[in-house]
């Protein structure tokens, strides 16, 4: 531990101009900064306090919990579809179709923004916007699939999470807007 301060400690008499990055991190204030530049900023403050890792974070470590936070609800929603469809008891082809379909949208949408979250950490910040809007796309997919069958009804669940994946993309935008490149 001594070796680590020390070194840090040398860094800063190396580079003294350079060195404050090391030690920004995600307290109050800078998620409140940040998030006041997001469309949500009650959801957005709310979420990124509830991860304890925002903490040390910086803006674009902010952007990474955030996305980290859609992957999981787009993979939670996939499972949730899943379940569905091997509970589906009936023999409704139509609803285990489009169940299937969006099981697999919401993959989908977790698997854009695990790209995302690599074209963070390489700067290429306008794939990670691409990439997010094709997640937060990925629901509409979902819900025309149920409009194709004018008999099934949009579940109130499904709706939900739906709405929940599009904040948090609008959020994760919002912030990765604002790095400036």
């Amino acid at each position: 531990m001594g070796s680590i301060i020390f070194s840090l400690f040398l860094l800063s008499l190396a580079f003294p101009h350079q060195t404050h990055n090391f030690f920004v991190t995600a307290d109050s204030n800078l998620i409140q900064k940040t998030c006041k530049n997001t469309k949500y900023y009650g959801f957005c403050v709310s979420t990124l306090k509830s991860d304890p890792t925002s903490k040390t974070a910086d803006t674009k470590g902010l952007a990474v919990i955030m996305v980290g936070i859609g992957m999981a609800n787009a993979t939670a929603t996939s499972s949730y579809l899943s379940s569905q469809l091997v509970r589906s008891s009936n023999n409704d082809t139509n609803m285990k179709k489009v169940l299937k379909e969006c099981a697999d949208k919401y993959g989908f949408a977790g698997d854009a923004l695990q790209a995302s979250v690599q074209d963070l950490a390489s700067e290429s910040y306008d794939y990670a916007s691409m990439h997010i809007n094709a997640a937060a796309d990925y629901p509409n997919a979902c819900h025309n699939a149920f409009k194709r069958y004018p008999a099934l009804a949009y579940p109130p669940e499904l709706a939900r999470r739906e709405e929940g994946l599009k904040h948090i993309c609008d959020v994760a935008l919002g912030i990765i807007d604002n790095f400036g490149w």
